[in-house]
């Protein structure tokens, strides 16, 4: 009898335990992207708003040619960046401060359709991971707006995005693999083109940040050949190189590049949330939109072809 009993308890324990672990799956693979959103954003305060506000640039570097419209997507089917509202809310300030664009924020796949896209001037994609378009026709509008001529902007994970979509991902320049540079370093940076406009931000002189920085997939990454990299990791320090196993080697932040009649802006800034309170950042960002919008000239030749360019480095001391 005891013997029995005790082969009972031990099946009634293995069945909570089953059920349990079941349950828990089960609310996982049922959690749904609201459920998850509301977990990963916090409300931002008013010190929050404010330092975002503040880091807005007065000027622009170019006036509109005409009323822009921006579409900024955030929708995550991957890691979820709490840095998402920050830069929702930066851009959102831009387009009240400077009046450089208006902007439309959305985080359904339903928006893209040729129809709904025909209104705006770019498509902003913040932090976004894993994008999976619920149906064929909604990847080839997001394709044909950029290559009609439209413009592109991608912040941070932008690059941990397609890679179910080869034809988008070429469009982003690269995909992530691994960030041996993690959010709580301090990182040196150099200006692969110091005189060029997009750069202007930084007044021709490397500098140190603190930010997550990706590192991309051989096979995925375009190059120098289709991009003109604007800001790299500065391997001559050694805090950087040594964070890799495999010597120094180019890490690309920022690029340009143009597709089809189109332009693309991509910079990998913006993982941390305080990085959208940076007045050098954000500048660089906002002129990176007014170039993707048509309103920015700027050189997209590839780096490759570019011809000698002496890079800006970072200071030798973080500062």
């Amino acid at each position: 009898m005891f013997v029995s009993l005790r082969r009972r308890s031990v099946f009634v324990l293995l069945a909570l335990t089953t059920l349990t672990l079941l349950g828990s799956a089960w609310s996982t693979a049922e959690e749904t992207w609201e459920q998850k959103k509301a977990s990963r954003f916090k409300p931002l305060n008013d010190h929050q708003k404010q330092s975002i506000a503040a880091a807005i640039p007065d000027k622009l570097a170019a006036q509109p040619a005409s009323q822009r419209r921006i579409l900024a997507f955030y929708r995550c089917e991957g890691f979820i960046h709490t840095s998402i509202p920050h830069a929702n809310e930066s851009v959102r300030a831009m387009a009240e401060k400077t009046k450089a664009f208006a902007v439309d924020f959305a985080d359904t796949y339903d928006v893209f359709t040729p129809e709904n896209l025909e209104q705006y001037d770019a498509i902003l994609l913040n932090n976004t991971t894993h994008m999976r378009f619920d149906q064929p026709e909604q990847q080839a509008a997001f394709m044909d707006f950029v290559a009609g001529g439209k413009g592109l902007i991608g912040f941070h994970a932008a690059s941990d995005n397609f890679n179910r979509y080869p034809d988008s991902l070429a469009m982003i320049g690269g995909t992530f693999s691994g960030h041996p540079w993690g959010a709580g370093g301090k990182w040196a940076f150099k200006l692969d083109d110091p005189q060029h406009v997009l750069n202007n931000a930084f007044g021709g002189n490397g500098f140190w940040h603190s930010d997550e920085i990706y590192q991309y997939k051989p096979d995925s990454y375009v190059g120098t050949g289709v991009l003109r990299i604007l800001v790299s990791l500065d391997m001559s320090k050694e805090a950087v190189s040594s964070r890799i196993d495999d010597g120094p080697r180019e890490v690309p932040v920022s690029w340009v590049r143009t597709a089809g009649d189109g332009r693309v802006f991509y910079t990998n800034l913006g993982h941390r949330e305080d990085t959208f309170a940076n007045p050098m950042i954000v500048k660089h960002m906002l002129d990176g939109i007014q170039y993707a919008l048509g309103d920015l000239d700027a050189d997209a030749t590839p780096t490759d072809q570019a011809g000698a360019l002496t890079p800006a480095l970072a200071p030798a001391e973080k500062s």
